[in-house]
Parts: C-alpha cells; sequence; structure tokens
C-alpha cells in the first residue's frame, strides 16, 4: 500500500475560528499532506457525520480517520457530541482528540469516559500535535483499517 492511500482525512471541530486558521496554517507549514475538513460546533459534527441536513449529499463519502474535538462549543458542546457519536454503533468507531482550554478533571475523566482517544490542552506545540494525530491515524490505518466510502469498517471481533 502506498504512503498516499493511508492519508486519513483530520476534522477539526472548533467554535473559535482562530484556532481553525492556526490549525489549518500550521498543518500547510509541515506540509501535512492529510485532507483537512473544518466544522464550527457539535451540531454540524453529528449532522455531518449522520449524513443529515446540509450534509446528506455526502453519502458515499469515507468518515474521517480523526475528529479533533474542542469541549466549549454553542449548540451542542464537544461532551454532548462525543457522548451521542460513541453511543452510535455506525460512528464510534472514529477516534477523537479532544482538543481543548479546559484543564478541568472532571473534563478530562469524563472524555475519556465517554471514549475520547486522547486529550489534548490548549495551548499545544503542533509537533505534540501531529505525534498523537500521525499514533493514533497509524494504528487507525494498520489495525482498524480505514472505512471505506460504503462506510464504516467491519468490526474485528467477528471472528471465532
Amino acid at each position: 500500500m502506498s504512503q498516499d492511500n493511508r492519508l486519513f482525512t483530520i476534522l477539526m471541530v472548533d467554535d473559535d475560528p482562530d484556532d481553525r486558521l492556526l490549525f489549518k496554517e500550521a498543518c500547510e507549514e509541515v506540509r501535512l499532506r492529510n485532507p483537512l475538513e473544518f466544522l464550527e460546533n457539535g451540531e454540524q459534527l453529528v449532522d455531518y457525520l449522520k449524513r443529515r441536513g446540509a450534509y446528506a449529499n455526502l453519502e458515499g463519502t469515507p468518515y474521517p480517520g480523526i475528529i479533533l474535538l474542542d469541549l466549549n462549543m454553542p449548540l451542542k458542546d464537544g461532551r454532548e457530541a462525543l457522548e451521542e457519536i460513541k453511543n452510535d454503533n455506525e460512528l464510534r468507531h472514529i477516534p477523537i482528540i479532544v482538543l481543548t482550554t479546559s484543564k478541568d478533571e472532571d473534563d478530562i475523566l469524563s472524555s475519556y469516559g465517554l471514549g475520547a482517544s486522547s486529550y489534548i490542552v490548549k495551548p499545544i506545540s503542533l509537533d505534540r500535535l501531529m505525534r498523537v494525530v500521525n499514533s493514533i491515524g497509524e494504528y487507525w490505518v494498520q489495525i482498524v483499517e480505514v472505512p471505506s466510502a460504503e462506510g464504516p469498517a467491519e468490526d474485528l471481533d467477528d471472528e471465532e
């Protein structure tokens, strides 16, 4: 498998346009080749993943390989979105990295309890963020497999 076929989409969900722009510019600076997509709140994220509303025409496109999720957002915050995604059998396989300014221990523990793959407090060095994204992405590509355009990967637990 060539390296280009192993690229996964990174979806950043953050209501702060400056944070989205900084992340995009930082990725360009390090020449990250992964496709980037951006949403502004948890409601958009859930609609995007469930292919409803403005995102209904996404049918047939692959799910993101990793979601970077802020916690404190309007409409539906990151906690609510994380819980809804991890409780959905079609979506629960997507790794979610919480990327937020909250250092609150309850937020950290509840995020991991809801199924977050990692919890990173902003501000963060791009180098550290890229190490986390790449390590989760490598696991995703090698072990779980990036979902095809038809939808999420099959569970590996079916083998007996």
